[in-house]
């Protein structure tokens, strides 16, 4: 496929997508927004992919939503605009995928940019990244999942810091708040990114999917419903030809091959 605001390869089960307008600082648009629908539609679509990770062109993983995109000065309600509609249901898409997605940020993760490295299930920065939600300092909040996800990463205190303050935080500070998995040089990003992503695609497809599913859905239920939710997934997993499988290569000492069946 060819795209006009990122680009996008496979190789060895693993989906790279890199936004590609360094000259916005990523800051994504309608057709950005559209190109990476497509992408992980393909994604969703095509077995032998596994995993995903997203990274940005030049000194930005993403400054979030381009304002001409986004045109304040003409909104109605905002949750009636067709740009929140259409990021909203991007991120959902990406959070609820059934295959792990890597954040891999490599320089300011700002605003919208931020909510999508959070609908993401790992995230990796360059010790050079800055990460934050500055919209308290225009006069509105993060509006498309920022509020609603990142309580449950860092907690509430901490949401309220960073959402409140209105200030951008080094990756270092934000790994010590938990909003980053790993902080390391930038050079070592894509690469570190490559290696968890290989990790993940040695692990059982049907297990992966269903581990994101029930995380997701136990966050919004009380914890004996959250355990309901596990004990169901497990139990549709058991049966699978990837726990027989799984189960022989322990007994047998060699690697799995899991056929995501």
């Amino acid at each position: 496929m060819a795209f006009e605001t990122i680009r996008y390869e496979v190789n060895d089960g693993i989906a790279t997508v890199t936004m590609n307008r360094p000259e916005k600082l990523n800051a994504f648009n309608g057709a950005m927004v559209d190109e990476l629908f497509q992408v992980v539609e393909e994604v969703y679509e095509r077995d032998e992919i596994r995993v995903l990770i997203l990274t940005g062109a030049g000194r930005a993983f993403s400054s979030g939503a381009d304002y001409e995109w986004f045109n304040f000065e003409e909104w109605g309600p905002v949750i009636r605009t067709r740009a929140r509609r259409l990021t909203h249901r991007l991120f959902d898409d990406l959070e609820y995928l059934e295959k792990p997605v890597i954040a891999a940020i490599n320089g300011t993760c700002a605003g919208g940019g931020l909510e999508l490295a959070l609908s993401c299930d790992l995230r990796i920065a360059a010790d050079s990244a800055r990460l934050g939600f500055p919209e308290v300092n225009a006069g509105i909040i993060p509006g498309s999942g920022g509020c609603s996800r990142l309580f449950h990463v860092v907690g509430t205190g901490r949401a309220k810091e960073l959402i409140l303050m209105g200030e951008l935080i080094s990756a270092e500070r934000a790994e010590t708040f938990g909003l980053v998995n790993f902080v390391v040089p930038p050079d070592a990003l894509m690469p570190k990114a490559r290696e968890m992503a290989e990790t993940l695609i040695r692990k059982g497809p049907l297990a992966i999917g269903l581990a994101k599913h029930v995380t997701n859905a136990a966050l919004g239920v009380d914890p004996a419903t959250g355990r309901v939710l596990e004990r169901l997934a497990s139990s549709l997993l058991v049966g699978s030809d990837d726990a027989r499988e799984g189960a022989r290569a322990f007994r047998e000492k060699r690697p799995p091959r899991f056929q995501g069946r």
